[in-house]
């Protein structure tokens, strides 16, 4: 009977962390969304109606990962108040002789200001076709939350960076070839 105990309680433990192991990825996401941990930006559904004369200047970074674009942000910089609108673009071409699908992951730095950084309309928020040779111009409408100005730990803060980087997906391709298949 005891071991039979013993038994009993390590295959529960075993399951709790392979139960763990799969709700790892969604907490963790959740976590960093909702405290802005690793420049996880937020998503705002409506703009704050108090802006608040803080000036912060807002840097903007393109990258590419294994895909056949040139991506480039259409300004390097703006300055907006905290708690006015920015409206930023972003622009992609595709270099390559066939569609191809794009996601873009996306963060800020300095790390701290990601609970404050938000975006009202973004490119990034789902995944993108873009024609062979084609180039498309993308908007971010983002921005700083007037509650970063009652953040003494904030005080420093002055330039926020957004970063994007856009990666080829394979759901586009794949639907492709099996297209091509039939």
């Amino acid at each position: 009977m005891n071991n039979r105990m013993i038994a009993i309680g390590l295959g529960v433990v075993g399951l709790g962390m392979l139960g763990l192991a799969f709700a790892s990825k969604p907490l963790y996401d959740t976590f960093c969304r909702v405290t802005g941990f690793g420049g996880t930006t937020q998503i705002a559904e409506a703009a704050p109606e108090a802006i608040i004369d803080r000036e912060m200047t807002i840097r903007f970074d393109a990258n590419v990962i294994n895909a056949p674009v040139m991506f480039r942000p259409l300004q390097t910089k703006m300055t907006v108040r905290l708690g006015e609108h920015g409206l930023a673009f972003f622009e992609v071409t595709n270099t390559s002789d066939h569609d191809i699908s794009l996601m873009a992951s996306y963060n800020v730095t300095p790390h701290k200001a990601g609970l404050y950084y938000n975006k009202l309309e973004c490119f990034c928020f789902e995944e993108r076709i873009v024609k062979a040779g084609a180039t498309k111009k993308l908007p971010v409408v983002f921005f700083v939350s007037p509650e970063m100005s009652e953040e003494r730990n904030m005080d420093d803060v002055r330039t926020i960076t957004l970063s994007y980087t856009f990666y080829q997906t394979d759901s586009f391709e794949g639907a492709a070839n099996s297209a091509a298949l039939n």
